[in-house]
């Protein structure tokens, strides 16, 4: 079976390198799957889950919020301002982060105030939704 090199980095360091059979991840206009021998690309992530799939099938769940994928025949790395496992994301923190964006963006009073609100629930609801699709993955 055809393997690819998948290494996804953050601001805070490496968090994961290693071989898969297949990639997924929130690309800008949609989410991408990438195979082996896969068209070279280069795309900006949205907030939101990147799974990493070995040849057993099983997957690994990551969270971003945001960056660059670049895909080469035989490598695909991610470039991301935030990178969490995705077992590692916190619910109760996600759905406050989710709360203060929605009261923000309720009483904003500039401009500013309000892309940033906007900015803020995206990435809260793209991390609740990385850890529903890790959920359903568990029982699945």
């Amino acid at each position: 079976m055809a393997t690819i090199q998948v290494d996804i980095v953050s601001a805070e360091g490496a968090i994961h390198s290693g071989i898969a059979s297949m990639v997924y991840a929130s690309a800008e206009l949609g989410e991408v799957g990438i195979a082996p021998r896969h068209t070279a690309f280069i795309s900006r992530l949205r907030p939101g889950d990147v799974r990493v799939e070995n040849a057993a099938g099983e997957q690994e769940h990551f969270y971003v919020s945001g960056g660059v994928l670049e895909v080469q025949p035989m490598a695909v790395t991610v470039l991301a301002d935030t990178a969490i496992r995705a077992h590692d994301l916190d619910e109760a923190a996600a759905l406050e982060a989710k709360r203060r964006a929605e009261d923000a963006l309720a009483g904003q009073t500039a401009e500013f105030e309000y892309a940033k609100a906007q900015s803020e629930l995206a990435e809260a609801i793209a991390q609740l939704r990385a850890i529903e699709k890790m959920r359903k993955m568990r029982r699945g």
